[in-house]
């Protein structure tokens, strides 16, 4: 694949455009203004994951509006739509996710969220701190223009709007994962899948991609460390877990600088809590570390699999402790992976959207998305859509999942004329 973006380059000079590009870009104009109005109601009425009640009233309601038949309650508050264009072809796939976040937003707009919301029994605020809000109303953007084109399309479009896709509560399931043991993917059979996030860093107008491993899979895990409690004057007469827990957490990184391939892709072994003990003269029982695997390739996602387990008894053994690892813990996600040939079909349609020089071939990231589990089953492409203003540097830029998270209204456009671009190409390439 390094030799994509110039053999493309050519094959694009010499070949005749294939959507009805000047029609979407007046349409696109056209229906912006809505595209904003929806983007900020979603943003002042945010939900969490699960809970997306309202959310997904406004989805429907819209969607009904434009003669759709609309099913709801998918997996819990999604909601799923099919428009049949009557004459035969593929079944294209476009998702956006709807849930927010427990995050207090600092933002001073007229929009802002000041929401609550209940997580785990506590009352906690509630924001769009990832802009799944631009996700929903530039996808309820393209569903109209879809719509007003039917005449132009050849098969079917299944619109996704996904709940829980920042995770499910504790104890409950969610997300693409129970969309699609429900049957999201069937009836009719979805043949590919496209999708996109709204970036905080990246300038409004451009387009980032990448093929095969683009976003990380995640794999939490729980590391238990049981030793022997004594008093802190007399260590000796100990086991102890928290020596143990030391030496664990610093033998983990060497997983990732001595045994994973880096020169291919980047891999993360972070530890994000520690427990143990309540005062300073006890050595306790035991001790509990929680943390988080990160991986873009399935072979390093293996070796992390056999090699934390391997290191921490190792570790565990010498200092004659005991130690349980839970991995995964509670949930995990599968590699976002843009299918390869997918992916080189398309980047003539990313390059007709937005421009040629606003088309960027990004490196992976070592976040995470559950789009990926629509991949696992089907050819998907996930992209991201700039959403940061041009006279704020990228330094500046408010990270996502922050109280000061920003992105522009003029970012979503670009989203908009992707998805629908994406379709009308894929049907008629199809």
């Amino acid at each position: 694949m390094k030799q994509l973006i110039p053999v493309l380059l050519i094959f694009l000079i010499f070949t005749p455009k294939i959507s009805a590009t000047s029609n979407v870009e007046q349409m696109v104009k056209n229906i912006e203004p809505q595209v904003i109005k929806w983007r900020h109601h979603l943003h002042q009425n945010p939900e969490l994951s699960n809970r997306e009640f309202e959310t997904a009233k406004y989805i429907t309601k819209h969607l009904q509006n434009l003669g759709l038949e609309v099913q709801t309650g998918v997996a819990i508050t999604g909601v799923v739509a099919v428009l049949d264009s009557g004459k035969p072809g593929p079944v294209v796939a476009l998702r956006a996710d709807i849930d927010g976040l427990p995050v207090l937003e600092q933002n001073n707009l007229p929009w802002k969220s000041t929401k609550r919301g209940e997580l785990e029994g506590n009352d906690v605020p509630v924001m769009h701190a990832c802009g799944h809000d631009t996700h929903i109303a530039m996808l309820m953007g393209a569903a109209e223009i879809l719509v007003n084109m039917k005449s132009e399309l050849r098969g079917k479009v299944k619109f996704i709007f996904q709940p829980a896709e920042e995770g499910a509560p504790r104890g409950e399931k969610g997300g693409a994962e129970l969309m699609i043991e429900e049957g999201v993917l069937n009836n009719p059979t979805v043949d590919v899948i496209f999708g996109l996030h709204i970036s905080a860093d990246t300038d409004v107008g451009k387009i980032r991609y990448k093929e095969g491993g683009t976003m990380a899979a995640v794999d939490p895990f729980k590391i238990v460390i049981k030793g022997k409690q004594a008093h802190g004057a007399y260590p000796w007469l100990s086991v102890d877990p928290i020596t143990t827990a030391a030496q664990v957490i610093m033998s983990l990184q060497t997983i990732v600088s001595r045994e994973i391939k880096l020169i291919d892709e980047a891999a993360v072994v972070t530890i994000g809590s520690i427990h143990g003990g309540n005062r300073s003269n006890i050595i306790p029982s035991e001790v509990e570390l929680v943390g988080t695997i990160r991986t873009l390739n399935k072979a390093a996602r293996e070796h992390m699999y056999e090699a934390v387990p391997r290191k921490v008894k190792g570790i565990a053994d010498s200092m004659r402790a005991e130690v349980e690892v839970t991995l995964p813990l509670d949930y995990n996600y599968p590699i976002t992976y843009n299918d390869p040939e997918l992916t080189e079909k398309m980047v003539p349609t990313l390059i007709r959207s937005a421009g040629r020089e606003n088309v960027i071939y990004s490196k992976p990231v070592t976040g995470a998305e559950d789009f990926s589990f629509f991949q696992e089953k089907i050819p998907g492409l996930y992209m991201w859509i700039g959403g940061k203003p041009l006279d704020i540097s990228e330094a500046d830029a408010p990270a996502h999942h922050t109280p000061e998270f920003y992105v522009d209204d003029s970012g979503m456009k670009t989203g908009v004329k992707l998805l629908t671009d994406l379709t009308l190409d894929y049907m008629k390439l199809h």
